[in-house]
């Protein structure tokens, strides 16, 4: 009965309208925005935009985007709060008979140009403190999301629920073999004992395998892999290297750059002089990516010669193509964890139809698509529920959406990851935009190589 409503709901919305890491935001059409929220309480304009309500009367309850909104990933997060947007609007804002508000926060600071540790803490303390406030989607970047989840975890009501669009890193919900997670993780993310958290793109084990798998593909022998040293680079860096390791790839080299350098043409040399025929960018554009990119192509060649790029969703944006100049990105290669936004069928397909026609010419980014199904995870939930923030949360790990904008179907499994059967991964490659190349399935042998479960 819930699973028959819900679509039913969507079907309805989406009929009217002829309607995808990790990340460092493209607008997401119109929409009615107010000083205050009537029936709920604004979250601090220190970190939040007014309160948003298009409907009739006064809202029930407020749901919040907390995402990096400066920086690189701008071009990224704009859109997926525009996707957010979008299907509240198409919904009439309204889930079931709740009327829903949005109020839209940024986790980022203009001098940091990405996410910041204290903004993250502030904003995870204001959302705890709001009852009003019953979901957040987001966060968009890893390291964000480790300081908010357990914040939100011991939120006053039973705990917040938060539902990311964006992050991969894989211990924030399972943990890893060996030395992969950190000590006490994903444990230390529930102080309270009970999972909060929500994603509905798959870690990064599968990414690691997939890149993997797909440079194996492409005739990659020895490859040098450099991260940005924070939990979602660091991460995806070691993914892609035990699934490199299981398929018999040679590891020329494994470090970390530093951000804040002038240039890399040093670290270049080196990887020169390992042989290496491939290099791996486990990190983020924000993190001084574009000059990387440039000195890569500088020392080691094009991206289509002896050596060549692959890197995983924290650069497959377009402020990377636009940042380090098309000559330097051409032909990299650059993965997300899911279907590209033009393969999706169904309700998916009328999302991005109706989406893209909204973006002024601007191709929708990969990261809109999750910020939808992320948007419906919690529509469903505020649906089911009887409007409070505890009987939100505990809908969400019951979600089970038929006629989902990823797919047929949508349901997370006991972490609260996506369930496999529905994850595939999209390898995208640079020229004027990052264009889907290739879907990769990886084997659940890799994936557990690379999340460091065997090896």
């Amino acid at each position: 009965m819930r699973r028959k409503t819900v679509t039913a709901v969507f079907a309805a919305s989406v009929g009217v309208l002829a309607l995808v890491a990790a990340g460092c935001g493209g607008g997401g059409g119109g929409s009615s925005s107010s000083g205050g929220g009537g029936g709920v309480t604004a979250l601090p304009a220190s970190s939040c935009q007014n309160v948003e309500y298009g409907g009739s009367g006064k809202p029930d309850v407020l749901i919040a985007t907390d995402l990096a909104m400066q920086g690189s990933s701008r071009t990224q997060t704009l859109q997926v709060v525009g996707a957010v947007r979008y299907m509240l609007q198409q919904q009439g804002w309204k889930a079931g008979t709740k009327k829903v508000a949005l109020q839209v926060c940024d986790d980022s600071t203009a001098q940091a140009g990405k996410w910041d540790s204290g903004k993250c803490n502030q904003n995870g303390k204001a959302e705890a403190a709001n009852q009003n406030l019953v979901a957040v989607i987001g966060t968009f970047n890893s390291g964000c999301a480790a300081i908010e989840i357990p914040i939100a975890n011991q939120a006053p009501g039973g705990g917040l629920a938060m539902v990311s669009p964006a992050n991969t890193y894989v211990c924030l919900t399972t943990g890893g073999g060996g030395t992969f997670c950190q000590t006490g993780e994903p444990g230390k993310y529930y102080p309270n004992g009970k999972r909060n958290y929500f994603r509905v793109v798959a870690h990064d084990a599968y990414q690691g395998a997939a890149d993997a798998q797909f440079a194996k593909d492409n005739g990659v022998k020895k490859v040098y892999i450099l991260n940005d040293k924070e939990a979602y680079g660091l991460g995806i860096a070691q993914n892609f290297q035990n699934a490199s390791k299981k398929l018999g790839i040679q590891i020329a080299g494994f470090a970390a750059w530093d951000p804040k350098a002038s240039n890399y043409q040093a670290v270049m040399n080196k990887i020169k002089g390992t042989g290496a025929d491939a290099v791996f960018l486990g990190g983020l554009i924000c993190e001084n990516g574009a000059q990387i990119i440039k000195d890569k192509v500088a020392v080691l060649g094009a991206n289509n010669g002896s050596v060549k790029l692959f890197a995983p969703d924290g650069f497959t944006t377009q402020s990377t193509i636009d940042e380090a100049g098309k000559k330097n990105t051409a032909n990299m290669y650059a993965s997300v964890a899911g279907v590209a936004a033009t393969s999706l069928t169904g309700l998916g397909k009328k999302f991005v139809d109706g989406y893209t026609a909204t973006l002024g010419g601007k191709p929708i980014d990969p990261y809109a698509v999750y910020g939808a199904q992320a948007a419906q995870v919690v529509l469903d939930a505020i649906a089911k529920s009887d409007g409070t923030r505890a009987g939100v949360l505990a809908q969400v790990p019951k979600t089970d959406i038929t006629g989902a904008v990823l797919g047929p179907s949508f349901k997370f499994d006991s972490n609260g990851d996506p369930s496999a059967e529905t994850v595939k991964v999209t390898i995208y490659k640079a020229g004027d935009t990052f264009a889907p190349f290739k879907t990769v399935t990886p084997a659940k042998t890799l994936v557990d190589a690379a999340a460091g479960l065997t090896l």
